[in-house]
């Protein structure tokens, strides 16, 4: 969601500030800031246009100082302005937030009766105002009054802070919202993202839950919330400007959908063998453990969930594990039944989507056998406080629209699938190994597929002028179907909805007519005849189908009502990664063509760390 960046060095920081910002904006942002020390006093600049914009406003206005703070905003409490925006000023403290603090109303009627006005709606100012309160009215170091302002928080945070009568010094803090120290040559750095610090720093620390830090340009010291000092080893990323570059790409999301044949290569580098997957490199990994796995619970969000809905057929169909997937923010509210050696599995792109940590927590207290995160982020919350982690290796992903994290969570669903299998000998020695001969030969698949690109894109022509969509799979493919439309949605702003076919008379139907387009994704297999049955269905009521069906196929042939996009064959166990990837491609097309903003879709945000 919002992203945070901050710096104190012997050397001006706006440029190194506002380069971070940029590197953010995928995140999602409505507002942007930026506030240093200046002689002493803040010199803060916001807006809430773009962050070029605020580039500019620097350049013009000047905003000197070797200390200083910056953000972009997504709204939470109050509507996007200027004045809501971040950095926020109190006195001589001037702070930027992520997160949500729950408290801040009993919080702000307290501080009234102290005799504070405020000026924005945010619940960033109020906390703010109590550390000021603390600090200067009730005398303590700026140190405590922070860690004891934390103390009184109820909601999630990262921080960093800077008072101008204090110009070398900046104070960070997390709590369920992720925060990351960038460590310099007589510089240090904070920022919610390692991305944002990569031009200036490769050596980070990563906070942990309710830490505090003091950042000088000589030193880094960490406490808990009590003051009691902690130490953190150092850890060196591998990421690189390329990472963070669109190269000869027009946006981030075509890049990455291009950048799958090489990231599922690199999910399933080194976790082959001759008939089942190696699983040693998954982090804690212990198949006594897992070997004794008798049920699974899948929980994550959007496009992980997805993710999930596909894994759920895997894993009973192939290892025979009874296993259900449920949507993070509705599972951490409902009372579960938890049977005995029940693998507990986390899904999320960047490890810190609020409500699957949440649900994480929460499960460590509810009696399952362990807990297995797949994630993107080898340093995020979730890989750390997970008993297993199994990375997805797609490299960084910037665009907001999930792709290749989505295709890399597939893939290793199936890894963990066919490993579970084998163990349980549900799957045999002949059925691991075309298995495996099929997972070495994904990256050429997936290149095949992606080689239609210009096929889609003539194909996303005739979605333009329409303002509603309906995705159809039947099995394994429903959960596909699902994926399809939200990635339509997300960023055409075409609606778009995905149903499992066998649904269609159940009410979609009703509003199929010939402006309706209707997608459907229709691999050869066992549920192919079922689905010509709905696609009858939608060819008697006038609807424009656009069939997903593949080469060898003759179940669907192209007229006037029917246009057939074939993909290459390939072994079934494949087709839920193949087929997401022309669904993907049609969404980006459809989505340059409707001019809306391809990688920063509006409202949205790449790491949803608010609940």
């Amino acid at each position: 969601m919002c992203g945070i960046v901050g710096a104190v060095a012997q050397r001006d920081v706006a440029p190194i500030l506002l380069e971070g910002l940029s590197r953010l904006e995928y995140r999602g942002y409505d507002s942007c800031g930026i506030c240093t020390i200046s002689n002493g006093s803040l010199r803060c600049i916001k807006t809430t246009q773009k962050v070029r914009v605020l580039m500019d406003m620097v350049r013009d206005e000047g905003c000197p100082g070797k200390t200083g703070i910056a953000h972009t905003r997504w709204a939470t409490h109050g509507v996007p302005t200027a004045t809501n925006a971040h950095p926020h000023i109190v006195g001589t403290l001037s702070m930027v937030h992520n997160g949500i603090i729950e408290n801040f109303a009993q919080m702000k009627e307290t501080l009234v009766k102290e005799g504070y006005a405020f000026k924005s709606q945010t619940d960033t100012e109020v906390l703010l105002a109590q550390i000021h309160f603390l600090h200067v009215k009730k005398g303590l170091p700026l140190k405590e009054a922070f860690a004891t302002a934390l103390r009184g928080v109820k909601g999630s945070y990262a921080l960093a802070l800077i008072d101008s009568e204090d110009p070398d010094t900046i104070y960070a803090a997390r709590y369920g919202s992720p925060l990351v120290i960038g460590l310099g040559i007589e510089e240090n750095f904070v920022a919610s993202d390692v991305l944002a610090l990569l031009p200036v720093t490769r050596r980070f620390i990563y906070l942990d839950e309710g830490e505090i830090a003091v950042l000088t340009t000589k030193s880094v010291r960490i406490y808990s919330l009590d003051l009691v000092e902690h130490h953190h080893e150092i850890c060196e990323s591998d990421l690189d400007a390329e990472s963070i570059s669109k190269g000869k790409y027009r946006h981030f999301m075509q890049k990455e959908i291009f950048e799958q044949p090489e990231a599922l290569k690199n999910t399933a580098m080194g976790r082959l063998g001759a008939d089942n997957a190696d699983l040693s490199s998954i982090t804690g990994f212990d198949p006594k453990l897992l070997e004794k796995t008798d049920c699974i619970k899948i929980v994550a969000c959007g496009t992980s969930y997805h993710a999930g809905l596909v894994g759920k057929y895997w894993l009973e169909e192939l290892a025979g594990i009874s296993t259900s997937v449920e949507i993070a923010s509705e599972y951490r509210y409902r009372r579960a039944v938890v049977k005995d050696n029940t693998l507990f599995i986390t899904i999320s792109q960047s490890g810190e989507t609020a409500d699957t940590l949440a649900c994480l927590r929460l499960a460590k207290k509810q009696g399952y056998s362990a807990s297995l995160c797949i994630c993107n982020a080898g340093s995020s919350s979730l890989v750390r406080e997970s008993d297993f982690a199994m990375l997805t290796r797609a490299g960084a992903e910037i665009g907001v629209a999930s792709t290749k994290a989505f295709t890399t969570q597939l893939l290793s669903l199936l890894l963990i699938t066919l490993y579970l299998g084998r163990t349980r000998k549900t799957i045999s020695a002949e059925e691991g190994r075309k298995i495996v001969n099929a997972i070495k030969a994904l990256p050429d698949a997936a290149r095949e597929v992606l080689s239609g690109d210009e096929k889609i894109k003539e194909l996303a022509g005739r979605f333009a002028d329409k303002h509603n969509c309906l995705f159809l799979g039947r099995g394994i493919m429903y959960p596909i179907a699902l994926e399809g439309a939200l990635k339509l949605k997300e960023i055409s702003y075409i609606h778009a909805e995905g149903y499992a076919a066998g649904e269609l008379k159940h009410g979609p139907i009703a509003l199929i007519d010939e402006t309706m387009p209707v997608v459907v994704v229709a691999p050869d297999n066992a549920l192919l005849s079922k689905l010509e049955s709905n696609i009858e269905e939608v060819r008697a009521r006038g609807g424009r189908l656009y069939v997903f069906s593949q080469e060898g196929s003759n179940a669907f042939k192209d007229d006037r009502q029917t246009n057939i996009i074939k993909l290459p064959a390939a072994d079934p166990v494949l087709q839920p990664i193949l087929f997401t990837l022309p669904l993907q491609q049609l969404a980006y097309h459809c989505a340059v063509i409707n001019g809306t903003d391809v990688d920063q879709p509006r409202n949205l945000a790449k790491s949803v760390t608010v609940e």
